[in-house]
């Protein structure tokens, strides 16, 4: 994960040069296979040590070393996040972990589990409820690409540097939205929403560009919002705030130009079985970096009552309305998509 940015040009130049070559035909059947994932966090980020290092090492003991992913985080291969789905449609790289939210708009069927007081509290919900959903409502929308899954995190809550305790505390604050959808639920509350992917929260944090974030406990260590913020205020129970929701999509010549064993070794890790391993990591390691900044006394953790939830619910209704309007003219029937995805969250908070 070191290689420098030249070394990997040098090394990899004519490969792509020449994607067609890559993607022509099914490999030979005993061939080792090397591909490339690329993501936006930094090494030491949960998701890529705890999910998606475990999951490269599961496929390649599962292939008897034949196949293998070389992960490269932070961006290491160039471009910016929003630029990582058409890495991986464009051959660029084989495998991205990205979110659909980077490119607001292009993908308007995965909004649905964005939209305000929707997502369950637990990610073992949302994770594999988007997952079943995205097998039947993505295929048009990604049809560029092989996705390998579509899942959603746990709750996200606000990060700030005064208590909020009510909607009118919110008045006026900039807070980073990792969504549209997000960005809209937080302007209804009377915030002034700040989109931004990230990676660009802690200089933003730290210069006073944003007064606060809304993201979930999983990446907090990460971008050290625990250290550059002292309020972390929770919505409590489910149906929550929101959620931000993830591909892992895969160059489709690759993908179809991969020996039939190797071909279901990907397939046998990817879809529910790495929805389920995400939903357990968020949840997991959510809980786990709670209770450390619970613990280290620094910061103040706390929730709304119940009763101004029911405030925030009723505010940002509109952008619940305003969405469905929106995507009625690109042929999807809204409230319908709504229904599916809270039938699906519902099955899997049951589970």
């Amino acid at each position: 994960m070191g290689l420098s940015r030249r070394a990997f040009m040098a090394s990899t130049g004519a490969a792509l040069a020449a994607p067609a070559l890559l993607g022509s035909g099914p490999a030979r059947a005993q061939e080792t296979v090397t591909l490339k994932l690329h993501h936006f966090l930094p090494p030491v980020s949960n998701v890529h040590a705890k999910l998606l290092v475990p999951w490269t090492k599961t496929i390649e003991e599962n292939s008897q070393g034949r196949l293998k992913i070389e992960i490269f985080p932070a961006m290491q291969l160039g471009g910016k996040p929003p630029q990582l789905y058409d890495q991986a449609a464009n051959g660029v790289v084989d495998i991205v972990w990205t979110l659909p939210g980077n490119t607001p708009g292009r993908f308007p069927s995965t909004e649905v589990f964005e939209l305000p007081f929707i997502a369950a509290r637990n990610a073992t919900a949302n994770a594999p409820a988007a997952q079943e959903y995205g097998e039947t409502h993505l295929a048009k929308e990604t049809a560029d690409t092989k996705i390998l899954c579509f899942w959603a995190h746990d709750h996200g809550l606000i990060h700030t540097n005064k208590p909020i305790a009510k909607m009118e505390d919110l008045a006026g604050l900039k807070l980073r939205n990792p969504t549209r959808l997000a960005g809209e639920a937080l302007t209804a509350l009377g915030a002034t929403s700040v989109g931004m992917p990230v990676p660009q929260v802690p200089e933003a944090l730290a210069q006073g560009t944003i007064d606060g974030c809304v993201i979930p406990w999983e990446v907090v260590p990460s971008v050290k919002v625990d250290e550059l913020t002292k309020f972390h205020t929770e919505i409590p129970a489910s149906p929550t705030l929101y959620t931000t929701t993830f591909f892992l999509a895969m160059n489709k010549a690759r993908y179809e130009g991969l020996p039939d064993d190797l071909k279901a070794v990907l397939d046998k890790n990817s879809g529910m079985a790495f929805a389920k391993l995400a939903g357990e990591m968020w949840d997991t390691v959510g809980a786990e970096v709670r209770a450390k900044v619970e613990a280290g006394g620094k910061g103040t953790i706390s929730s709304i009552s119940e009763e101004e939830k029911a405030r925030w619910v009723e505010a940002t209704k509109p952008v619940h309305v305003k969405w469905v309007e929106g995507v009625k003219a690109k042929g999807l029937d809204g409230d319908a998509l709504i229904k599916t995805a809270q039938e699906l969250i519902a099955k899997y908070s049951a589970a």
